[in-house]
């Protein structure tokens, strides 16, 4: 447990220059004690000794969280996040070693980008993760919705006219709005109600769960901008398998907390990585993921630029329709 606390104690002064040595750090550690990522570097027949610098970490395939529980080390979990399984019978399972930390540490990646919680009223628009249990998301904005301290923010579910009133209430308040949606539930109120949002943040999450067609992020943005009278729509990255979050700030690129860093492979050679400005497979490191795998390999396609953010373009063919923000590019 000593390790856990030395890695969460870097965790939080991690800058650019730092950033490579507690990766290499974290990585001997995990291919020492996750026994299943250390069978996958056995398998690759890599000496785990000769990685050097991030391109040369195995990344892990992300439907390992389909078949493993994933620790590194031996530790009981306090929860278990689980993914929706859209498209799938088969669910991701990442096991958190305390929910304090990931509730903390996912308000500190959100505050990183758009300040103090307390500065919103957090309205929430998330049906197809609330019925369901288990969702990194839903407790993440659970924890949001009460460290606001408001009396407005809120899930709504589909509790439609509430969320009108609200809104309208709200447009004059001091504070701050957010109204943080799934795709398809932000779709479904900008078809039905043409309503003048210029003075609300829109947080989509991505995904249309099987509801709806999948669109480009850009037709999704345009289309809630016009509807709501809005100029720029923000996204947030993220998944059951990672602790942290990504977030856009209005336009189409992702910026990664100091702690997170994304990695474009080549397409026809997963061990060929750090490729820029051309579509990739998106991969993961997550510092925050100290007690089961920091490195991931995932399903998206995306393109990483000098400046470290990223676009995430779709999916891989035949990969499940899973994940917060997914849409087809």
């Amino acid at each position: 447990m000593n390790t856990f606390k030395s890695f969460e104690s870097k965790l939080y002064t991690v800058n650019d220059q730092s950033f490579t040595d507690i990766a290499l750090e974290l990585f001997h550690f995990q291919a020492i004690n996750n026994p299943i990522y250390k069978d996958f570097i056995k398998n690759l027949s890599i000496d785990v000794q000769s990685v050097r610098n991030l391109e040369q970490i195995p990344f892990l395939p992300i439907s390992f969280f389909k078949h493993y529980l994933l620790k590194s080390g031996n530790w009981n979990p306090e929860v278990i996040f689980t993914s929706s399984g859209t498209g799938s019978s088969v669910v991701s399972r990442h096991a958190v070693a305390s929910m304090e930390f990931y509730l903390q540490h996912a308000r500190r990646c959100f505050e990183f980008f758009f300040g103090s919680i307390t500065e919103y009223h957090l309205l929430a628009l998330l049906p197809s993760y609330l019925e369901r249990q288990g969702s990194s998301l839903i407790a993440m904005i659970d924890h949001f919705i009460k460290a606001s301290l408001s009396s407005y923010s809120s899930f709504y579910l589909h509790d439609t006219d509430r969320l009108l009133i609200d809104i309208e209430k709200l447009q004059t308040d001091k504070r701050k709005v957010i109204l943080w949606g799934v795709s398809f539930a932000l779709l479904d109120l900008a078809e039905h109600y043409r309503l003048d949002l210029s003075k609300t943040m829109i947080v989509e999450t991505g995904g249309m769960k099987g509801r709806r067609k999948e669109i480009t992020r850009s037709e999704l943005h345009n289309f809630l901008g016009n509807s709501f009278s809005v100029r720029e729509i923000f996204s947030e990255y993220g998944m059951t398998e990672l602790l942290s979050q990504a977030y856009t700030r209005g336009d189409e690129r992702f910026i990664c907390p100091p702690w997170m860093k994304v990695l474009a492979r080549e397409l026809t050679d997963p061990l060929e990585k750090g490729i820029k400005g051309l579509t990739g497979g998106i991969n993961v490191i997550d510092l925050a993921n100290i007690h089961s795998i920091a490195f991931i390999e995932t399903e998206d396609l995306g393109k990483v630029y000098d400046d470290g953010t990223f676009e995430v373009l779709g999916r891989m063919d035949n990969s499940d329709i899973r994940g917060c923000n997914l849409l087809v590019e």
